[in-house]
């Protein structure tokens, strides 16, 4: 509804900035948070941690990439492919897999301070949460489970709760 007056694209997420304008996709987001605020780091300094810190990212892109796709082929006609489905699932499962193998019971995603890593994996967690119920990711994954409990306790993660948006637009 409103997201095309912030991004032309009409993708989420959007930054929206006091003076009213947008800055979006993940990446540049990130790049225009670490440049405009160099004084607070999302990215470590340590090229190691830089590198997982990013790979969460993208872990966190592609399990949201894959439940919306699964969510516009559960709207096709009888339900869309059951193979296609699947797959989307395994991708799922496998970045979530992958995001619990690296964060394991740390307090912190990556490093020692707040960062990328942990918007990546309070981003896609919490999208499950909203997009993708029938998951249980929680039960599954119970570190992770623990790790986003201690996420959902910051500012910024309580202010930005997601929320199921109904899609009434035909896509396909």
């Amino acid at each position: 509804t409103s997201t095309p007056r912030y991004n032309p694209l009409e993708k989420l997420p959007v930054l929206i900035l006091e003076d009213g304008s947008g800055v979006y996709e993940s990446s540049y987001i990130l790049e225009y948070l670490e440049l405009k605020y160099p004084q607070i780091p999302l990215l470590p300094q340590d090229i190691d941690e830089r590198l997982i810190a990013r790979k969460l990212e993208v872990l966190c892109d592609g399990i949201c990439d894959a439940v919306v796709l699964t969510l516009f082929e559960k709207t096709r006609e009888g339900g869309g492919s059951p193979e296609w489905l699947a797959r989307q699932r395994r991708k799922i499962e496998g970045g979530l897999a992958e995001m619990a193998k690296i964060v394991g019971s740390r307090n912190v995603a990556v490093g020692e301070h707040f960062g990328l890593g942990d918007i990546a994996v309070g981003t896609a967690v919490g999208y499950l949460s909203v997009r993708f119920q029938e998951l249980p990711w929680r039960t599954l994954y119970p570190e992770l489970a623990l790790f986003n409990d201690r996420l959902d306790l910051r500012p910024s993660f309580k202010d930005s709760v997601p929320y199921a948006q109904t899609i009434t637009a035909k896509i396909m």
